[in-house]
């Protein structure tokens, strides 16, 4: 939520403005397994553009759910880790998964 005095409607709303999206929970879980590099999620999440990536990446820093660190040598070498505010997501993710897997099992989705 770049805008602190954006309007939400209840908490859920909230909740999902700051997660809500393709890719924003598959980045929050890829790194649940610690620090990785920009290449390494670029590898880790399936589909994802550059250019959706760095987005999106942008948008999960203004929301300090992300913390990008920038190393100064040449190549720049930036890497991204969750903040303590993302890894509290990490359980409710991890719910998020359970769910959707047994309903893919009772659907027979592959």
């Amino acid at each position: 939520m770049k805008n602190n005095k954006e309007i939400v409607h209840c908490f859920v709303d909230y909740g999902f403005k700051r997660i809500g999206g393709k890719y924003k929970g598959r980045i929050l879980w890829v790194l649940k397994g610690g620090v990785l590099r920009y290449g390494e999620l670029k590898r880790a999440i399936v589909g994802i553009t550059p250019k959706m990536l760095t987005q999106t990446l942008r948008e999960l820093e203004a929301d300090e759910l992300v913390h990008r660190k920038v190393y100064l040598e040449v190549p720049p070498k930036v890497e991204y880790a969750l903040t303590t505010t993302g890894k509290e997501l990490i359980p409710f993710i991890e719910q998020l998964r359970s769910w959707a897997k047994n309903q893919m099992e009772q659907k027979n989705i592959t």
